[in-house]
């Protein structure tokens, strides 16, 4: 394994959170966004996907405790957005037609408040995900590339 791969499969992996998180914003900002949009398993978005793969293997490596609190974040990041996605797309008050053509329920006020308020929720969630990953990118830039042979 390379350093610099590890490194650019970590920011990739970055990005793709902060592209996943604009489109929760997109969603309680009354944007449309598809309901497979944004992904509600942890282990199916792309920073789950590198999460649970590669990941792991530098989970392996001597200091790298930050792993464990990134994975438990990045789940409650999820736990959380799906409270969000039930507002958005729950099956309750849909009618035939809304179900059978995949389309979004009609949100109340009250209920985009409620989105709104578990958005800062994930908001905070995110932010603290992000300052794990970047304890985990600063570990690995501290790193030498002989650190990364036997992985």
């Amino acid at each position: 394994m390379n350093k610099n791969d590890v490194l650019d499969h970590l920011r990739d992996a970055k990005k793709a959170h902060l592209k996943w998180l604009q489109r929760a914003k997109a969603l309680i900002s009354n944007i449309p966004v598809e309901k497979d949009a944004i992904p509600m398993d942890y282990t199916e978005c792309k920073f789950g996907q590198w999460f649970y793969s590669d990941g792991q293997k530098i989970a392996m490596m001597a200091g790298m405790d930050c792993i464990s609190d990134i994975g438990t974040k990045h789940q409650d990041l999820h736990d959380e957005y799906i409270k969000i996605f039930k507002i958005y797309f729950g099956d309750a008050n849909k009618s035939f037609f809304s179900k059978l053509f995949n389309l979004k329920k009609h949100v109340s006020q009250t209920e985009q408040e409620i989105a709104k308020e578990y958005y800062n929720n994930l908001k905070e969630i995110s932010d603290e995900l992000l300052k794990h990953i970047e304890k985990l990118e600063r570990r690995i830039t501290a790193l030498q590339q002989s650190a990364f042979d036997n992985i």
